[in-house]
């Protein structure tokens, strides 16, 4: 099968397109036919060396959430046959990833009917982190919430998840999702300065909690490449009086210094009600643009760049 490959740490362009063995479900996974890989800001980090000491040894590959066909199952898989269209996380302990024509999966759900592979993909990261965070963050419903960078693809989960759970919602993006964020029932203003002060202005004062979910451009695990000053974090503890009612998903290293709380425990096990949300119309996740295998390494600078507009996917 094709995949992408690395064999050594670095930026994208280490990584190659390469004809290797189809991998083959151990205990409890499954193999699916992908037809479409979403691409992350986590799969740079990997690429780069985030959690090399914790994986084996290279060659590996990346792409951390897919879609597609069931192919093979693994040992004591039930719920799911062949042919079952499916999405969720994609194994990525391995030679491949996502980023294949074939991958393994430890968790998943059914695509719900006029979902497409395309749209599902697009969705597991950026649910799961954003279904994370608020529960972390314990915001309740009727309570006032701040995404700060609600225009990413988490931003704009954790801002249709809290409008869902009854949870009032100011957001910060850019001009680009702005309208789509008021559609769903936010209130919008944009970054920069005055930020803080725009804020307070639609609140009233002061908001429950916080979220950030805007990028930094450094790994969020390297202390030498926090935000400067902290990013927006500072901000945000002014805004809502108390660092602990403040949670970053991407700023880990500033937030250390602040007082501010993160989250890092992935867990999977809401993908049933992710694929039951989806197709409700509740949960989406913007699909900006879709490439070939081959098109790796315009993905990535897009990717990069911090302005895609939404979710970037590799479509098989």
């Amino acid at each position: 099968m094709k995949a992408l490959q690395f064999d050594r740490f670095g930026s994208p362009d280490v990584i190659v397109l390469r004809d290797v063995p189809q991998p083959e479900p151990g205990p409890g996974q499954i193999r699916i036919a992908v037809r479409a890989c979403g691409l992350t800001p986590a799969d740079w980090h990997v690429v780069d060396g985030l959690l090399a000491d914790q994986l084996p040894p290279l060659p590996r590959g990346l792409g951390l959430e897919v879609a597609g066909t069931v192919d093979a199952l693994g040992d004591g898989v039930d719920g799911v046959r062949i042919g079952d269209r499916v999405f969720g996380p994609a194994t990525f302990d391995g030679p491949t990833a996502g980023a294949a024509e074939y991958a393994l999966m430890p968790a998943w759900a059914h695509i719900p009917d006029g979902v497409t592979a395309e749209q599902a993909a697009a969705l597991p990261m950026a649910a799961e982190t954003a279904w994370r965070a608020l529960d972390d963050l314990g915001i309740q419903p009727g309570e006032l919430l701040l995404v700060h960078g609600a225009g990413t693809t988490v931003g704009e989960a954790a801002v249709r998840f809290a409008r869902h759970r009854g949870i009032r919602v100011i957001a910060t993006a850019g001009p680009t999702r702005a309208a789509a964020l008021e559609e769903l029932g936010a209130q919008v203003t944009g970054y920069g300065e005055g930020m803080a002060e725009r804020v307070s202005a639609l609140a009233g004062g002061r908001v429950d909690r916080a979220l950030d979910t805007a990028p930094t451009g450094g790994r969020i695990d390297r202390a030498d490449q926090p935000s400067p000053a902290g990013g927006s974090l500072p901000a945000l503890i002014e805004l809502t009086g108390d660092p602990d009612r403040v949670l970053t998903v991407s700023d880990f290293a500033a937030a250390a210094g602040l007082g501010v709380r993160i989250t890092t425990e992935i867990r999977y096990d809401k993908m049933d009600e992710f694929a039951r949300l989806a197709g409700e119309g509740i949960l989406a996740v913007p699909v900006a643009r879709t490439y070939t295998l081959e098109q790796i390494q315009e993905a990535a600078e897009l990717s990069q760049s911090r302005r895609p507009g939404g979710k970037l996917l590799l479509v098989l």
